[in-house]
């Protein structure tokens, strides 16, 4: 009796073990800094000072997220595509994203404007936008959906045919195209001067959209990474307003201030990022041992 009910243990949380997707992303990395060197015949950037984003989670209260400086001097990393020589230059600030660790491939460089480094916007951005934490300026922002060719699929990524684009503008979408790897559309519907120009450069999308790719072809992998090329011309207000009235497209955009005692750089808290489900194993088990204790209950009455 007691080396069936061990052996009903072990079947349960092997079955627990093997049902629990597992869905494992490569690590992203965001720093701000100051390009230093570009390097076209390299296909590389390197960018000088670099600090590295993160966040604090205090018990109560919002996220505290800031840039911190780190050991090196500077990093390089590869261009998600060659148009970031025409919109980069030596001593802009800007944001950057690389994965796999810092440096070495960035996903995403981002232009900044702003004098004070608290309150700063893009205006520029070659790479994947969901990686950069400040938001476009002019109150701008982009939602995009890409649109997998499901017979290209890799593991968790297939190349993706299209990409969904549309233009939010103070939080009301005002613009809404459907680009093919290239092509590029423009939004200039306000009156203040500002425009946002979009070009779908190439990309990814998940597998797990494609009704034929279940099972292990989605469990684990890289996330999908997009390349789009944004640029922003600012509102003629824009170099008038005090630039700390500006106002940030969704609540969560906006600025934290930082708590009483703390140092750094108040900034918005990031969008939620992908995060494994490998984490639900341990309830699993504990279900799984659960439910041999219940069968070893009712053996015994």
């Amino acid at each position: 009796m007691k080396q069936t009910s061990l052996v009903i243990i072990v079947a349960a949380l092997l079955l627990c073990c093997m049902v629990v997707p597992v869905n494992a992303v490569l690590q992203e990395v965001t720093l701000k800094g100051t390009i230093a060197t570009l390097m076209p015949q390299k296909n590389t950037i390197t960018i000088d000072h670099p600090e590295s984003y993160g966040c604090s989670y205090p018990s109560t209260g919002a996220p505290i997220c800031t840039y911190t400086p780190i050991t090196v001097e500077a990093l390089t990393g590869t261009v998600p595509d060659a148009s970031a020589y025409t919109i980069f230059s030596s001593g802009d600030p800007v944001i950057a994203t690389s994965v796999g660790g810092a440096g070495g491939r960035w996903i995403t460089l981002a232009k900044l404007f702003g004098s004070r480094s608290n309150e700063q916007f893009v205006t520029d951005l070659a790479g994947d936008l969901g990686t950069i934490p400040t938001p476009f300026i002019g109150d701008y922002t982009l939602d995009t959906t890409t649109v997998p060719d499901c017979s290209t699929c890799a593991g968790t990524t297939c190349t993706a045919t299209s990409a969904n684009v549309k233009v939010m503008s103070a939080g009301r979408e005002v613009s809404a195209k459907t680009l093919k790897p290239g092509e590029s559309f423009t939004y200039n519907g306000r009156n203040d001067g500002s425009s946002m120009a979009v070009t779908f450069v190439k990309g990814q999308a998940s597998s797990a959209t494609c009704a034929d790719k279940t099972g292990t072809d989605v469990m684990s992998g890289p996330q999908a990474i997009s390349v789009y090329i944004v640029k922003v011309v600012p509102p003629i207000s824009a170099a008038q307003t005090n630039i700390r009235t500006a106002t940030t497209t969704r609540p969560d955009e906006a600025l934290t201030p930082l708590a009483p005692g703390t140092t750094g750089t108040p900034l918005p808290a990031p969008s939620p990022v992908p995060t494994t489900k490998a984490g639900m194993l341990p309830l699993a088990a504990i279900g799984a041992v659960a439910l041999a204790g219940l069968v070893l209950v009712m053996k015994k009455e």
